[in-house]
């Protein structure tokens, strides 16, 4: 076993350096994982919320081997294939209690060490008796990759009470977007209809099961009740962090519908809100935030089963040193959809 690794170090998104690191050495409740795939999320490029924090090896979604336990660590073997959740909840504070694990603090301040974009990763003890899932042999690691997004989007549903046969708008196209339309196909939607600046995610989500796809600019309120056949919406999802799409979400929702806040915006942003109509109409207002153990469970199933399927979906797959290129690719957006760094490579 080595003593040292490289590690993908942010700096910001136009300095991502490769830097050598010594290996995590692990306790006796804990594993060290040699991560095989890890994808880069949307957030990764939010500035306002890593620039903070750097210099700092991210890196979130990943899938991976064990390749060292600790002598008290039961039911991971070396050699055993899995996911790795870096965020994981106590499961016994009040929020937990009351099933809202994305609120507990403990599950705000978890993580593996380094990050995803490194050789190795060494996982806590909390993430490990929480937070560590066996990935499936029908599961690739590229594909394990997508289980932490996935996982965010099955618990939006959820938070949102979707139901078969509903309308939905997924408000941006980007990768969040884009697994809403899968998994909303999956569960049943009735109509889809996805909005981007993008003409090439515009195309994306129509490739991916969207019933239609029409530039953002042009979705008023008349043009998206004619996409859903005469009516707006039963529930509107937010994937595009600006406050145009906010806007829009309220004026494209139908009487009795939800609005799903997915999408952040940076902190400090308000936003209108057309309270006479909200009120009138009964609008429900939902957020989300993460994924919780139930929420990785479905969508390791979902993948699984071949419910959702996300290989289409990868249009980059980079070894480590090129991380910054992948970062690249996901703030222009314009040419990639999921970007992957292979850290073995």
């Amino acid at each position: 076993m080595k003593t040292s690794m490289r590690t993908s170090v942010y700096y910001n998104n136009g300095d991502i350096r490769i830097e050598e690191r010594p290996v995590p050495t692990i306790g006796p409740k804990e594993l060290l994982v040699r991560v095989e795939s890890s994808g880069i999320c949307g957030s990764d490029v939010m500035e306002w919320y890593r620039l903070q924090k750097a210099p700092l090896v991210l890196g979130h979604e990943i899938s991976g081997v064990v390749v060292k336990r600790g002598a008290d660590v039961e039911g991971f073997d070396t050699g055993t294939r899995v996911f790795v959740s870096h965020h994981v909840p106590c499961n016994t504070c009040r929020y937990c209690m009351a099933g809202q694990h994305s609120l507990c603090d403990t599950l705000r301040s978890t993580n593996f060490d380094p990050g995803g974009f490194a050789e190795f990763v060494r996982v806590p003890e909390i993430n490990v008796t929480t937070g560590t899932f066996l990935l499936p042999e029908e599961v690739s690691f590229d594909e394990g990759a997508f289980i932490e997004p996935l996982a965010c989007v099955a618990r939006g549903l959820r938070m949102a009470r979707f139901s078969p046969g509903s309308s939905v708008l997924v408000l941006g196209s980007g990768i969040s977007g884009l697994l809403f339309v899968k998994a909303l196909r999956a569960k049943g939607a009735d109509r889809i209809v996805s909005t981007d600046i993008s003409r090439f995610r515009l195309e994306a989500a129509l490739s991916f099961g969207a019933d239609a796809a029409v530039n953002a600019g042009e979705a008023t309120p008349e043009r998206l009740k004619e996409l859903g056949n005469g009516r707006l919406f039963d529930l509107v999802v937010t994937c595009a962090g600006v406050t145009e799409v906010i806007t829009q979400a309220f004026e494209s929702v139908d009487r009795g519908g939800t609005v799903l806040l997915f999408a952040p915006l940076e902190p400090g942003t308000t936003v209108s809100l057309p309270f006479f109509r909200v009120w009138r109409e009964q609008v429900t207002i939902v957020s989300t935030y993460a994924g919780c153990p139930e929420d990785i469970i479905e969508a390791i199933e979902l993948l699984r089963s071949r419910s959702v399927t996300v290989t289409d979906m990868i249009t980059h797959t980079l070894p480590l040193g090129e991380t910054g290129t992948g970062f690249r690719l996901v703030e222009e957006g314009n040419r990639s959809i999921k970007v992957i760094i292979k850290p073995q490579e």
